[in-house]
């Protein structure tokens, strides 16, 4: 898996991916501490009102942010948002009231609602090889995982010898660090083939995606990802210092379990990808997940918790990380940063609709309810993606043509308007063509 680092543009790519990483997991921590200077025991309210915001961001400017995206080239486009999200950082430590924060936040995540799509978009291009791209998701994987573990660590050093403020800046040097890295490297950046107006770039990347029958699938798997993982991201502080009655240490540790799992599963998936169809490995993913909500209605001891905590990160880690494939394989060059912005979109909607739910009815009706509440809807989005997403899903596929004219470039080698080839929805493909049981029965 490492020896995709041999490509000196990734390398360079991932090393500001990581950067970055840890910048924005030191404000985490330093954002919950400035929350609490400010507010005091309304902390919590700060905080998921922020949360709030980000989700919010992220739904809504990606979208925008995509449309806009083919206009300009891709480095200077990551690099102008690593220098905003930087800009921002340094601001934090100067805030002296609430609303400062809410501001600021939607800001930092809206810079990143357009960074992370076009970013992710840009990988498939420069690994054209799909085994060294399944390689690059799965360390992308490992670093987000990292991440969580590193960043705590190194804030809890720094703060022995700093002021919480000065995370701030820590943040903004990652976001610097980034940008210098994406500028040492040279960046694809495919133009479009016509000219479209600003609602349709908008639109665009949501029709193309919602038109391909592997994509509708992804999206419920999506909502089984956030329904069943928001039991551990919202509830396990809940678990451990309300039920069980632990320290701080005891949540972090539990967290910790949980992305433990997530890497263990990221180091095998290329092996795993290798063997089985990326259908049937995160609807496997998928399923582990659903699995261990429905378990987690009776935890009933730290001990127990522990390791269902970790099979929750295997069944995430299986079920999202392949995610990026689907998304390389059911889009052109010039529509990938379009296709990547409403994956980040609607995956992030999903998880504005199971954040929620997690929290208030954990809050209301109990832990037990929630978990159960939570396992049902998974296992209804699992339901989903096994109906949507066909079973027999090849990349090349036969289908007409008779929308186009007798010697249309396109039409080269077609016997009657008829031809196969990778087929995804573009300008010449419009709806998805039916799939028959074997290729050699097609209509």
């Amino acid at each position: 898996m490492l020896a995709v680092l041999q490509h000196r543009t990734y390398r360079h790519l991932f090393s500001a991916q990581v950067i970055a990483l840890i910048g924005t997991g030191l404000a985490t921590v330093a954002l919950g501490l400035l929350a609490y200077q400010l507010a005091g025991h309304h902390a919590g309210a700060v905080l998921g009102t922020a949360l709030a915001i980000k989700m919010l961001a992220y739904v809504g400017v990606a979208p925008l942010a995509a449309a806009f995206a083919e206009r300009f080239p891709r480095r200077n486009m990551l690099v102008i948002l690593d220098l905003v999200r930087c800009g921002v950082a340094a601001c934090l430590p100067f805030v002296t009231e609430v609303w400062e924060i809410y501001v600021l936040i939607f800001l930092l995540q809206a810079a990143s609602a357009a960074f992370t799509p076009t970013f992710q978009a840009t990988i498939p291009d420069i690994l054209p090889d799909e085994r060294h791209y399944t390689d690059a998701l799965s360390l992308s994987r490992v670093a987000y995982d990292m991440e969580s573990v590193v960043s705590p660590l190194l804030a809890a050093l720094l703060l022995t010898v700093i002021s919480f403020h000065m995370l701030f800046v820590g943040t903004a040097i990652g976001f610097i660090g980034s940008a210098l890295l994406v500028m040492s490297v040279t960046l694809p950046s495919p133009k479009p083939s016509k000219p479209r107006s600003i609602a349709t770039r908008m639109t665009r990347g949501m029709k193309l995606y919602l038109a391909t029958p592997r994509l509708r699938g992804l999206l419920a798997i999506d909502l089984a990802v956030a329904a069943a993982s928001s039991i551990v991201l919202v509830n396990t502080v809940i678990y451990v210092q309300g039920q069980f009655g632990l320290p701080q240490s005891a949540t972090a540790l539990a967290l910790a379990f949980f992305g433990a799992g997530s890497m263990v599963a990221a180091f095998g998936l290329p092996r795993l990808l290798d063997r089985l169809h990326d259908r049937n490995v995160m609807l496997l993913g998928a399923g582990v997940l659903t699995i261990s909500a429905f378990l987690s209605v009776t935890v009933s001891s730290y001990t127990w918790l522990l390791p269902l905590w970790c099979v929750f990160g295997v069944g995430y880690s299986v079920a999202q990380t392949p995610s990026g494939r689907l998304l390389r394989r059911s889009s052109t060059a010039e529509d990938r940063p379009a296709v990547f912005a409403a994956q980040f979109a609607l995956s992030h909607a999903c998880w504005l609709i199971a954040y929620p739910l997690a929290g208030f009815v954990g809050a209301s009706l109990g832990l037990e309810k929630s978990a159960l509440l939570l396992a049902g809807i998974a296992a209804l989005s699992v339901l989903m993606a096994w109906r949507i997403w066909p079973a027999y899903d090849p990349i090349d596929l036969f289908h007409d043509h008779n929308d186009l004219p007798e010697g249309h470039a396109h039409l080269q080698g077609a016997h009657n308007k008829r031809h196969k080839h990778a087929f995804v929805i573009d300008d010449l493909h419009h709806s998805w063509p039916t799939i028959p049981s074997s290729e050699g029965h097609c209509h």
